[in-house]
């Protein structure tokens, strides 16, 4: 029997992460067909038998300045992976997200094989900024893969490539991020809340966010007597994160780690957190936000000029209406912040109008299915039978 033969280009962690579920739904889906992997990926791809076109190490890297330093290294690898995928003949190439970098080799690829199927799962932010990426990605992906409800209209409108909407992982987590009768409690009991303080995960956001948070934790401890402040700590930025809330008046509990983070989740009442990805985490697991940005002042200027959208909270944008209320740059005062916290916190409108939409955000996301994997591998093998249709 002939093997299935997939090509993946992951360029970091979370897309390792994503690949790997992607392989246990394909081989299950394949049965006794037996399966030739290569591409770019870690550890933990290679363990799954992913023979490499080189070190993932070369290509992982974030930030304006060290894409700068490594600039050419990242345009040689770029080559290397659009031959080592031409050369192997895939069935099918999977590049996960990174779009700065697996588009371009997909753009590559198409260019050297074009009969070669090529799926992108994780869609780029087109919908929020530089949409022209979308028009451009077309001639060279073939269908990408959303983990948001709202992208595969978002895409249709800005002519991207063909759109399927396969489910977001968190969706296979919630039992982990729900809690239990005895959580339930302590989340119920408003006398002694714990209210969640998340500023981020990158260090431009710790540096622009925790003072004012500790402004805002400060003020609302003084209305909320018995309050219990956590702080979830990305672990590469707790010494950091733990410098900075030395000087807060009231001194939050940092905990680290991802078992501790969703623990904290699983009995929080309340939340106040950096905008981005953990707005959708508190959403599911039914936690009343409010959310803040603050940056330098020109990154803010160009967001406004660029983001065209009436908020760029994900639980708002699956709604299409602001429940999460989001405060950016100068309105991100402290007594906004903790009086919004205070809503999200009392017994009030506010607040379940918060648990209300959350429950509506749910019922969207679930639409896809119970697995993103398994719908992940079924949206793409229906791609690759069209095309050996086309190619017959």
């Amino acid at each position: 029997m002939r093997p299935f033969k997939l090509a993946i280009i992951a360029g970091e962690a979370s897309g390792d992460a994503l690949a790997l579920r992607f392989l246990a739904a394909l081989r299950e889906r394949l049965g006794d067909r037996p399966l030739e992997l290569r591409g770019v990926g870690d550890h933990g791809l290679a363990e799954a038998g992913l023979q490499p076109f080189f070190p993932q190490a070369d290509i992982a890297v974030m930030g304006f300045a060290p894409v700068i330093r490594r600039l050419p290294l990242l345009l040689r690898r770029m080559e290397d992976a659009a031959r080592g995928v031409a050369a192997f003949e895939p069935d099918l190439l999977l590049t996960i997200d990174s779009p700065d970098f697996c588009l371009r080799v997909a753009k590559k690829v198409r260019a050297r094989a074009p009969h070669i199927p090529i799926v992108h799962w994780v869609c780029p932010s087109v919908w929020a900024w530089r949409s022209g990426r979308a028009r451009a990605m077309a001639p060279h992906v073939d269908r990408i893969l959303a983990l948001l409800p709202f992208e595969p209209a978002a895409l249709a409108r800005l002519h991207g490539p063909e759109t399927v909407y396969v489910g977001h992982p968190l969706m296979e987590r919630l039992t982990e991020m729900r809690p239990s009768p005895l959580e339930q409690q302590a989340r119920d009991d408003g006398q002694r809340p714990l209210v969640l303080v998340l500023p981020g995960s990158r260090s431009s956001e710790i540096h622009h966010l925790m003072p004012v948070f500790g402004e805002a934790v400060a003020k609302a401890a003084a209305a909320l007597p018995g309050v219990r402040f956590v702080l979830p700590a990305v672990p590469r930025l707790q010494s950091m994160i733990a410098e900075a809330a030395a000087r807060w008046p009231v001194a939050p509990e940092i905990v680290s780690g991802e078992p501790a983070k969703l623990a904290a989740f699983r009995s929080a009442r309340a939340a106040l957190a950096a905008s981005g990805t953990v707005t959708l985490e508190l959403a599911l697991s039914g936690v009343p936000t409010v959310a803040a940005y603050r940056g330098a002042a020109w990154e803010v200027m160009l967001a406004r000029r660029l983001v065209k959208l009436p908020s760029v909270i994900l639980p708002n944008l699956i709604l299409g209406r602001n429940i999460v209320p989001e405060l950016i740059q100068e309105d991100a005062t402290a007594e906004a912040l903790s009086r919004h916290l205070l809503d999200a916190a009392a017994n009030g409108p506010k607040r379940q109008e918060q648990l209300a939409g959350f429950a509506e955000v749910e019922t969207i996301m679930r639409s896809a299915g119970p697995s993103p994997a398994a719908n992940a591998v079924e949206a793409a093998l229906a791609l690759v039978a069209a095309r050996a249709r086309e190619n017959t």
